[in-house]
């Protein structure tokens, strides 16, 4: 199977209660790709400056990240984000946002990803994401990524773009913008009216859910003694998400199922240090374990009991 991630790379500038990074590498794409590749070699579409180091390049061709979609401005500078965590580390402040080369960026999928069977497009512009769907041939399975300013900026394309996904992956608040719904459980059944075959519900530590046609599956997050930096968190859920999907080929609702807890268990590395380090001390071994872990905490025997009444 192939896997195609349409999204940014970047730099990060991020500032935590345990400590701070400065121009580290990361970008939604960056770190869906490093999660993803843990599955199988992912294809990278994006943009960066003249400015991104070679050795940033080669980290990724390491992990087998085909990036013949990303394309080098030679005289541009590279997307950078800034931003600082508070004390409970579920909120955050932007503090800074350098759009750069990505200001205008169109995607163009090389030739040899357009058949691709697997495809993520991250969080961008609706009207861009349906542009990077209208360049593959055939039927991807296409799961995509949003945020609150499209909901609110260009919710009009949002709206055109999720019949033509086979799933979504957003935050709870996200959710209630969308549906205009502040349960948690209403608004995923809103969204999913609006087309996708699964909406994915994410609330940080405390898990995501998962709603479908028949109806929800809740999981938990996986549970971590300390959180580093969760930047990049949701990127690496989604990497690990549809790495396992575009691995395992099925699509059907346990496979989606399963998918979603391998993503939970891919993201708890990239919160356990700064930048991409987290998910880089990640490997089959040690991933793999992890999943054990987590597969073993939601077990549940059916131990009979007598109920009154």
């Amino acid at each position: 199977m192939s896997l195609v991630v349409v999204g940014s790379v970047a730099f990060d500038s991020i500032k935590t209660p345990g400590g701070a990074i400065s121009e580290a590498l990361g970008g939604s794409a960056t770190h869906f790709s490093l999660a993803a590749s843990l599955f199988m070699p992912v294809r990278l579409v994006g943009v960066v400056g003249g400015d991104f180091p070679s050795e940033h390049l080669d980290l990724l061709r390491s992990h087998g990240i085909d990036l013949d979609g990303l394309e080098v401005v030679p005289d541009g500078r590279t997307f950078r984000w800034s931003g600082e965590y508070f004390e409970d580390m579920n909120q955050r402040e932007t503090l800074s946002v350098e759009l750069n080369v990505l200001d205008d960026h169109q995607p163009k999928l090389p030739d040899s990803y357009r058949d691709s069977r697997f495809l993520f497009l991250g969080n961008g512009p609706p009207v861009t994401q349906a542009s990077v769907l209208d360049q593959m041939t055939g039927r991807p399975y296409v799961v995509a990524d949003t945020m609150d300013l499209w909901i609110q900026t260009a919710h009009r394309e949002l709206l055109e773009l999720l019949p033509r996904l086979d799933g979504i992956v957003l935050n709870d608040q996200e959710a209630f913008l969308l549906s205009d719904d502040r349960n948690l459980v209403s608004a995923g059944r809103k969204i999913l009216e609006m087309g996708p075959n699964y909406v994915v519900v994410k609330k940080g530590e405390h898990g995501s859910l998962i709603f479908h046609r028949d109806g929800e599956i809740a999981l938990p997050g996986q549970p971590l003694g300390a959180v580093v930096d969760p930047t990049g968190a949701g990127d690496s859920f989604a990497g690990g998400l549809m790495g396992f999907l575009s691995r395992h080929g099925s699509v059907d609702l346990e496979s989606f199922k399963a998918a979603v807890a391998w993503g939970t268990v891919t993201a708890s590395f990239c919160c356990e240090a700064f930048g991409v380090d987290g998910i880089l001390k990640a490997d089959s071994d040690t991933l793999r374990g992890r999943f054990e872990d987590y597969r073993s905490m939601l077990s549940l025997l059916g131990l009979p009991v007598q109920l009154r009444g």
